[in-house]
C-alpha cells in the first residue's frame, strides 16, 4: 500500500514543521507545507496530495475559503481542519466547505495520525467535543419535512444511518449488523446516492434532521 500523501498548511512555522514531524514519524509523505490558505490551494493543486491539513485563521486567504476552493479542484484531496478555536461557526463553514474532518490542535499525535487515515479513506472525523454541537445546530426537531423522508429509504439503509449518526465505523456497524464490510460500505455509498450528500457528516445530519435519531438518544464518539 503506498503512502498517504499530506500537505500541512499553518501560518506558524513551528506548527506545521511540528504536525509534519508527528505524520512522517507516522509513515505518511508529508509532501508539502504550507504558510497561508493561498499556499495551501496552489500545494493541493501542483502536489495532488491524498490530505490537506489546513489551519482556520491564518491572513489573507483563511483555511475556510481555502478549503472550499480545494475541494472544488478535480479530484480533490480531502481536507482535515485544525485549530486552536473551539468556536461553533468554525465547525459549521469547515463543514459547509467541504472539510472532511474538523480537529483542535490540542488533539494526541497517535488521533491525528487516525483522523488522517480516515479522511484519506473517504470517510469523515470530527473531534468528539464537536459532533453533539454540530448535530444540534443542524438537526430540526422531529416531525420537520426531510429533503429525502425516511419511507425513501430502506430499512436496512435506514440501520446504517442511525449507527452512522451515532459515530459507529463500518466494522463496528457490520459487526452489530452481522454484515461484511464490504456490504455496509455498499449502504454508506447507496445513501450518499440516495440522499444527495457529499460525506457521512451530512448522513449524521440527515438522520437528525428525520428524526430517525433524536438529539439525546446517544453521545456519538466519532465519526469515522
Amino acid at each position: 500500500m503506498s503512502q498517504i500523501r499530506v500537505v500541512v498548511v499553518d501560518d506558524q512555522e513551528l506548527v506545521r514543521t511540528g504536525f509534519a514531524m508527528i505524520l512522517e514519524r507516522a509513515g505518511f509523505a508529508v509532501v508539502g507545507l504550507g504558510a497561508d490558505g493561498a499556499e495551501g490551494i496552489a500545494l493541493a493543486g501542483s502536489l495532488r496530495p491524498d490530505v490537506v491539513l489546513m489551519d482556520v485563521r491564518m491572513p489573507g486567504t483563511d483555511g475556510i475559503e481555502a478549503t472550499r476552493q480545494i475541494t472544488a479542484l478535480d479530484a480533490p484531496p480531502r481536507v482535515l481542519v485544525l485549530t486552536t478555536f473551539d468556536l461553533d461557526e468554525h465547525v459549521y463553514a469547515a463543514v459547509d466547505a467541504g472539510a472532511s474532518g474538523f480537529l483542535l490542535k490540542d488533539v494526541h499525535p497517535d488521533d491525528l495520525a487516525h483522523a488522517v487515515r480516515v479522511v484519506a479513506r473517504g470517510e469523515a472525523m470530527l473531534a468528539p467535543a464537536l459532533i453533539r454541537r454540530l448535530l444540534e445546530r443542524f438537526a430540526r426537531p422531529s416531525g420537520s419535512p426531510s429533503v429525502v423522508a425516511i419511507s425513501e429509504v430502506s430499512p436496512r439503509e435506514g440501520e446504517v444511518a442511525r449507527l452512522v449518526a451515532r459515530g459507529h465505523s463500518n466494522a463496528e456497524i457490520a459487526a452489530e449488523l452481522h454484515l461484511s464490510e464490504a456490504t455496509v460500505k455498499t449502504y454508506v455509498s447507496r445513501l450518499l446516492t440516495r440522499l444527495d450528500l457529499r460525506d457521512r457528516v451530512q448522513i449524521a445530519v440527515w438522520a437528525y434532521e428525520s428524526g430517525l435519531v433524536r438529539v439525546g438518544d446517544a453521545v456519538p464518539e466519532g465519526l469515522e
